[in-house]
């Protein structure tokens, strides 16, 4: 397997690359649309062919580049249930994607937002924003639901195996992967507290909105390919 992870630092995003050696099929998941030519850049060079787009969730801190890379290179776009309807394929909980040879897990983990989900490959999970590296998603907007995403967390991912590598959507501290056994046992919002602790936690968290929400949740609504323009 061929797996690169990318930084976007506007946004504090990771950008995953991951391709199947056999057939040179690839795929995208969580692009930003500002790193699209980096990303296909990176996808000619490793000799690639980009089969397949990956968002986790309807990002309220970017704007996709899935349709601007469905555009350029034919690949279907897949999301969650309830996200952007401009999505090729509208996954559930228990789907399976393919891309070549490699075999992706679809597991539903809402919470964060409504259509939030993770993708497992072997022995390694892409979270998207519901279980990041020491923390996890807010859930104050975009149909977030703190009761939810502690289910996600407890009864979904913490049930993978503890040595099951986690790739987030994003990271704000420097770190690039962790496990699922360390975020069990070192996880300061959910490792050993009670639903009632976790939503208490999440309710006071008092974080300021995203700066680009109003443009990037549309844009990301329409793969990325309408951006409302700037208001003010």
């Amino acid at each position: 397997m061929i797996f690169r992870q990318l930084f976007d630092s506007e946004s504090s995003t990771y950008t995953y690359l991951v391709g199947d050696e056999a057939t040179r099929q690839a795929v995208l998941i969580d692009p930003v649309l500002a790193q699209a030519d980096r990303d296909l850049r990176l996808v000619a060079e490793l000799d690639l062919t980009l089969t397949h787009v990956f968002d986790t969730h309807v990002h309220a801190d970017h704007v996709t580049a899935s349709g601007v890379l469905r555009e350029r290179t034919q690949a279907t776009v897949v999301g969650g249930v309830g996200g952007a309807a401009c999505a090729n394929v509208q996954v559930r909980h228990g789907d399976e994607v393919r891309v070549g040879q490699l075999v992706f897990q679809v597991l539903a983990t809402p919470g964060h937002t409504d259509d939030s989900v993770s993708y497992l490959l072997g022995d390694r999970v892409f979270t998207g924003d519901a279980l990041l590296v020491r923390g996890n998603g807010r859930t104050d907007f975009q149909n977030g639901n703190a009761s939810q995403l502690y289910d996600s967390l407890t009864r979904v991912l913490f049930r993978l195996p503890d040595e099951t590598r986690v790739y987030p959507a994003h990271d704000y501290h420097g770190h690039l992967v962790t496990s699922i056994g360390e975020e069990k046992r070192h996880n300061p919002r959910v490792a050993g507290k009670s639903r009632e602790e976790f939503i208490h936690i999440m309710e006071n968290l008092h974080l300021p909105r995203p700066r680009l929400m109003d443009a990037a949740v549309p844009a990301n609504r329409a793969c990325g390919l309408t951006v409302p323009p700037p208001q003010g």
